[in-house]
């Protein structure tokens, strides 16, 4: 298949769906560091088959996001981010395992249960006082991995775990980006050994990641305009749409048709 093929096989309406909604997660991504993933999914997924929607999120972050990855390097907390990231990269390849091989409907569940335990967790007020055990650090990694492998939304745990922690926001958004980056890595060797690169993928990556990248630092120059609060905020809402929109009893409407 050549890419006008690839081309051809996708509604000119479904193309511009994922422009709109690359646009509305690159700004997200770049004033918070996260989250992109947890609103491009749900709707790529109902766009197009939810397996060359995850290659798609993978290719179009991983590019797009490469300048703000300088910055983050140095500014990054690298105790924190280099357990987690190391449990990552090994988990990565057993959430596209479940990816391949799992029934679908199953691991949607149970990931919406996670994310909607967790949003109660932030809500609670619950912070981590103290330096992050290594251990737990090994363990959110982990859980993070596996998302990011099934369903590339990872964000959520790692999140959590680092919203509780001592780190400013400037630290967490950093960290986030270098351990994104990071399992990315692990997440193009599976997916390619699993023969999820096609054609379509490439193809519809051709006009979401320039959308995606300006999106991204629109988000970017807003970031330092808002405060700490508001970034809490942000990121609970974040979450609160990963947990509603990955429910399967919506499916009558957000995969509809």
């Amino acid at each position: 298949m050549n890419f006008a093929e690839a081309f051809s096989q996708f509604p000119t309406s479904t193309l511009i769906l994922l422009a709109i909604i690359s646009i509305i997660a690159g700004i997200v991504r770049g004033f918070a560091g996260f989250g992109s993933g947890l609103i491009l999914m749900p709707v790529a997924s109902a766009l197009i088959d939810p397996r060359l929607a995850v290659v798609i999120f993978l290719i179009t972050d991983f590019v797009a996001t490469m300048p703000l990855l300088p910055p983050a390097i140095r500014r990054a907390n690298w105790a924190s981010v280099l357990p987690t990231a190391i449990a990552a990269l090994a988990f990565v390849p057993v959430g596209v395992f479940a990816l391949v091989n799992s029934d679908p409907i199953i691991v949607r569940w149970g990931i919406s249960i996670l994310t909607i335990s967790m949003l109660f967790l932030l809500i609670s007020g619950w912070r981590y006082r103290g330096k992050p055990h290594l251990i737990t650090s090994f363990g959110v990694g982990a859980t993070s991995g596996f998302l990011s492998g099934i369903a590339q939304i990872g964000g959520p745990p790692i999140v959590t775990y680092w919203l509780s922690g001592p780190f400013s926001t400037s630290t967490i958004r950093a960290n986030l980006i270098v351990f994104f980056f990071i399992t990315s890595l692990s997440s193009f060797v599976a997916y390619f050994f699993n023969d999820l690169f096609t054609p379509s993928v490439i193809a519809i990556t051709i006009i979401t990641v320039p959308i995606y990248a300006l999106a991204i630092w629109l988000g970017a120059h807003l970031h330092g305009k808002a405060s700490e609060k508001t970034f809490r905020i942000v990121a609970y809402i974040l979450i609160a749409i990963a947990a509603i929109t990955s429910l399967p009893i919506l499916d009558g409407i957000l995969r509809a048709g």
